[in-house]
């Protein structure tokens, strides 16, 4: 198939669809379709071209998926496709697709208009930090003129492309008119804020408006949260799409004096900070879920703030009737426990079973016991209880085919503060990047509010008693958290630290903690990799997410010293 300009009648007005919507890795079908039913909705409204995001066709990011020449051949076919459609007479799409050209695979945008690949740019500055490793897979595009489109000269940088001045600089130079930037780029808390500084600065550079156009939904670990926005050149917000909800937005343009400008349209309010953060947890789930075609879900409820808050979240990703919530008691688990996950559990609508482990625990001990005579009791035998209560569970789903939601917060996976094979078994972790003072935050502002799209029920549904008392694991007589690990307000001050900011020990004492204490954190924090990298897959929401973010050998002698 050919690539050719488009035609070039004068234009003093454009209709411009931008299509902030959930693709699925690896659907070509289904993302084409997705395609054709934007397409069809945006030519309703009278619009012209249709804007989609990063690699929308393949779904982002596809890792090595995109190194297969059959995917690559699928994605090519359905390109084809679809760009023979747009000889109707309707709406061209801008459409984000892999493309080989000239031997090189590419992370393309690709012009399809009257039956034709009427215009190709590829991604320049391919990323490769965080959770980015697209140097791996993609080679890198030349610096990218403007596509010229019915009479319009449109620049359009991939993602990335618009981090640095170079790219932006190349089209202004070159003649584009109107910047529209299709992305995949990943929630993390502050990025709302962080995306629209930089394209303030490229249009303060430029002089040109700007369209950024990202995608919505849940992709393993990561979460795209929308957030669609255009900017004029006097730098004026014109249109804000919804962050964490898809959206086919039409905005219409017209040509001035001085250059193109965005007619005001709806600008929606952007969830920020916690609200932001539990809705990213929601829709990582939810889309985990789905997409793995899993029926629904299971999780066991302690009566403890963690399982609490995954239960809500779970219910407000998929509805009560797919959330079934299991109780696992034994004979340390206290009467208020009980009470409290009843609570949790009738105030969701879900589910809820009881299944006492006694005779699990018990059993598992007697075959151990010509082993272990003449050795004490110790976190052993309090292993035995989770691994008990995570067999039964697997079990579960084993049978029914709902996956087991695993409850266990940052701090914990931070620490080694949870058991392998036995409350760390799941298939997927909402709370994997939160600290645990967030999910006392989450908890209280869950109890107040709940995002547009939840399925939950409003109001109260984690009791006060959960909030207010002391985290346990219960796996012995009057156990708290604190027996095991420093205050949790401190303990997060100095992981966070650890963490996110990669800061010297030295550097942290002298922010007033006590040397023996940042000391231990930090070697907790050492010795829990080898659980870090057997632990289920999780919502990102911080700047360090275990996993994509923050790569640590499992066998690793340095230490830091005070």
């Amino acid at each position: 198939m050919s690539i050719a300009s488009s035609p070039t009648a004068p234009a003093d007005q454009l209709l411009i669809a931008f299509a902030q919507l959930d693709p699925v890795v690896g659907d070509i079908a289904g993302n084409t379709l997705k395609v054709r039913e934007a397409r069809a909705l945006a030519a309703g409204q009278g619009a012209e071209l249709v804007v989609f995001t990063e690699l929308f066709l393949s779904g982002y990011p596809p890792e090595d998926l995109v190194l297969k020449p059959s995917f690559q051949a699928a994605c090519r076919r359905a390109v084809e496709q679809l760009a023979a459609e747009t000889a109707d007479g309707g709406p061209a799409l801008l459409l984000g697709a892999p493309w080989l050209a000239g031997g090189k695979l590419h992370n393309a945008v690709l012009l399809l208009d009257a039956g034709r690949v009427a215009g190709a740019r590829y991604k320049v500055d391919l990323p490769n930090y965080g959770v980015f490793d697209e140097k791996r897979v993609f080679a890198p595009g030349p610096m990218p003129g403007p596509i010229a489109f019915r009479g319009v000269r449109l620049g359009v940088p991939v993602c990335e492309d618009v981090w640095s001045q170079d790219v932006i600089e190349c089209l202004a130079e070159t003649g584009a008119e109107i910047l529209l930037i299709p992305n995949g780029s990943p929630y993390r808390r502050g990025v709302q804020d962080e995306r629209l500084n930089v394209a303030v600065a490229r249009v303060v550079e430029s002089g040109l408006p700007l369209a950024y156009v990202n995608q919505v939904g849940g992709q393993d670990e990561l979460v795209f949260d929308g957030g669609s926005f255009v900017l004029n050149a006097d730098r004026s917000l014109a249109v804000q799409l919804p962050n964490f909800q898809q959206r086919t937005r039409l905005t219409r343009w017209e040509r001035w004096a001085d250059g193109w400008r965005c007619e005001e349209g709806a600008r929606a309010p952007l969830l920020q900070g916690d609200e932001a953060d539990y809705a990213a947890c929601v829709l990582g789930l939810r889309d985990y879920v789905e997409n793995n075609g899993f029926p629904g879900v299971v999780l066991g409820l302690s009566g403890g703030i963690d399982s609490a808050l995954a239960a809500a979240m779970a219910v407000d990703a998929l509805g009560p009737e797919r959330v079934h919530c299991v109780m696992l008691p034994y004979r340390f688990t206290s009467e208020e426990s009980l009470a409290d996950a009843a609570g949790v559990a009738q105030a969701l609508g879900v589910r809820y079973d009881i299944l006492p482990i006694a005779e699990g625990v018990e059993a598992l001990e007697t075959v151990l016991a010509p082993l272990f005579e003449g050795t004490a009791r110790d976190v052993t035998e309090e292993n035995l209880q989770s691994r008990v209560r995570g067999t039964l569970l697997m079990s579960l789903s084993n049978k029914f085919g709902a996956m087991v939601v695993t409850t266990g917060n940052k701090s914990e996976m931070s620490t080694g503060y949870a058991t392998l094979y036995g409350d760390m078994n799941g298939g997927y972790n909402p709370l994997k990047d939160l600290y645990k003072t967030q999910v006392f935050r989450l908890c209280e502002l869950r109890n107040r509010w709940k995002p547009a799209e939840a399925l939950g029920p409003s109001g109260t549904v984690i009791p006060a008693n959960i909030i207010a008392k002391p985290p346990t694991a219960e796996l012995r007589d009057n156990q708290t958290d604190q027996d095991s690990l420093p205050p949790y307000e401190v303990l997060d001050a100095v992981l966070e630290r650890l963490v996110e900011r990669d800061m010297p020990l030295a550097d942290i004492v002298a922010e007033g903690f006590e040397p023996a204490l940042v000391a231990r954190v930090e070697r907790l924090l050492a010795l829990a990799e080898y659980k870090r990298r057997q632990a289920a897959p999780g919502v990102k929401v911080t700047a360090r997410h275990f996993g994509r973010d923050r790569r640590y050998p499992i066998t690793n002698r340095f230490r830091e010293t005070v």
